[in-house]
């Protein structure tokens, strides 16, 4: 039973809470068990939370029996990414620079989800800083993929992806910058969203760039991220009961999106594109001519404000950093504060001819990822490899966080290979909606 407790849904579990056919411990405790038993080295939890899940999980317990559950997710298991505060835990977001801090007090994310009843079971590692969308992290510990330790997970959100996709958690909170909810979810069939920016609140969530960081939901289905995203909120989620692909507008965006694909993930995208027409989609062709320009401005952004977040500690004690990591951020240290205004004043320009330009759409399009999970020991024997491969995998996730809009990964059915849905900003409601038509479209 604990086993087919691991293999559902959120949502699916919550339904069984309320329906009386699950015990908040004992799935809680079947959860704390796995972990103990299939990651005793670590490598996809940073630290358990053993006490604090059994205490909220027999509160849960509480409120079940006496038929007041706080939400659909009320002593459901959940974890956190290591950049999440909770009081009294470790938090270093996957990084040596900060070994040893503990924060006082919690996020303010953790604190509205166990607020409506979530289980927290712990903090999953993650990307140095969480600026890499690889998942490799020799400084800490890389998660496994799905299919095997030969291939990175994807990242920075690399051990909530394997949380899932291992069936040590039942959803996963993440943080995604320029991809880093996405890509780990397209990377292990899984549902991410990345939220619009300002959407969900970052205080006591450990910064990269504060302008574009995001916190967001990974889950085994679409109403699992809808339900995520309203503890997060402390919201209701949006009603996805009736939702049609019948009619739908969806852009293929054509420009950049499409360019150097995988063999293997452009039969997927094509194969989910014919899948999606079948179901009463309209598909267009969109060409995005300003898009490049847009791209071409994140050498400047990211790094920039990256530098100037971790800088002074990170020229402290660069040799407690991962080469590749330290030199992505170094890479802003001769920005000037000048060029820094220019390149978000032209950013925010563009951002209003891109909303132009996708008008009348109900979504764009595009794979999620250009590639697939590289080998571990090829990216970490070359730099160069290293390098490409992680631009790759964050360059069709990063349009997202540069246009400032919300976006959902769904799997395609191609192992490894995500369909990404991209919306206006705050357009969350109507794109989970659409999600959850494309999913069964999908399925």
């Amino acid at each position: 039973m604990a086993q087919d407790w691991r293999q559902m849904g959120a949502a699916a579990l919550g339904r069984g809470i309320a329906a009386g056919r699950i015990d908040p411990v004992a799935l809680c405790e079947a959860y704390l068990d796995a972990a103990a038993a299939e990651d005793p080295k670590q490598l996809i939890y940073a630290r358990m939370l053993p006490d604090r899940a059994r205490a909220q999980a027999a509160a849960a317990a509480g409120r079940a029996r006496a038929g007041c559950l706080r939400g659909p997710l009320d002593g459901v298991p959940i974890s956190w990414k290591d950049l999440f505060d909770i009081a009294g835990a470790g938090c270093e977001a996957g990084s040596r620079l900060l070994t040893g801090r503990v924060p006082d007090r919690d996020a303010e994310v953790v604190r509205r989800a166990e607020a409506a009843g979530a289980v927290s079971l712990g903090k999953t590692h993650l990307s140095e800083l969480a600026f890499s969308g690889l998942g490799y992290n020799p400084m800490t510990a890389t998660p496994p993929h799905r299919s095997g330790p030969d291939r990175v997970p994807g990242g920075s959100s690399s051990g909530a992806a394997a949380s899932l996709a291992f069936g040590l958690a039942a959803g996963a909170i993440g943080s995604d910058t320029g991809g880093s909810v996405r890509v780990p979810a397209g990377w292990n069939d899984l549902v991410g969203l990345k939220t619009t920016g300002g959407r969900v609140p970052l205080d006591g969530v450990v910064p990269l760039c504060a302008r574009f960081d995001t916190v967001g939901p990974l889950a085994r289905c679409v109403e699992d991220a809808a339900l995520l995203l309203a503890l997060l909120e402390g919201g209701r989620a949006p009603d996805l009961r009736g939702a049609r692909l019948s009619g739908a507008r969806l852009a293929v965006l054509e420009t950049v999106a499409l360019d150097d694909l995988d063999p293997a993930q452009a039969a997927g995208f094509d194969a989910a594109l014919g899948r999606l027409e079948r179901a009463g989609a309209r598909l267009t062709r969109l060409a995005a001519p300003d898009l490049p320009e847009a791209m071409a401005l994140a050498p400047t952004l990211y790094p920039a404000e990256a530098w100037g977040t971790w800088g002074d500690r990170i020229a402290a004690a660069p040799e407690r950093m991962y080469d590749r990591v330290r030199e992505r951020f170094e890479g802003g240290r001769g920005v000037t504060g000048p060029d820094f205004v220019a390149a978000w004043r032209r950013l925010d320009e563009l951002r209003v001819g891109w909303a132009a330009a996708v008008a009348g759409h109900d979504a764009v399009i595009l794979p999620t990822t250009a590639n697939l999970p590289p080998e571990t020991a090829h990216i970490a024997a070359d730099a160069d490899a290293y390098v490409a491969q992680n631009l790759l995998a964050l360059r069709n996730t990063r349009i997202g966080n540069l246009m400032g809009g919300c976006a959902l990964t769904l799997p395609t059915g191609a192992p490894c290979c995500g369909l990404m849905l991209m919306a206006p900003p705050l357009a969350e409601a109507r794109l989970l909606r659409l999600g959850a038509a494309a999913e069964a479209a999908l399925v």
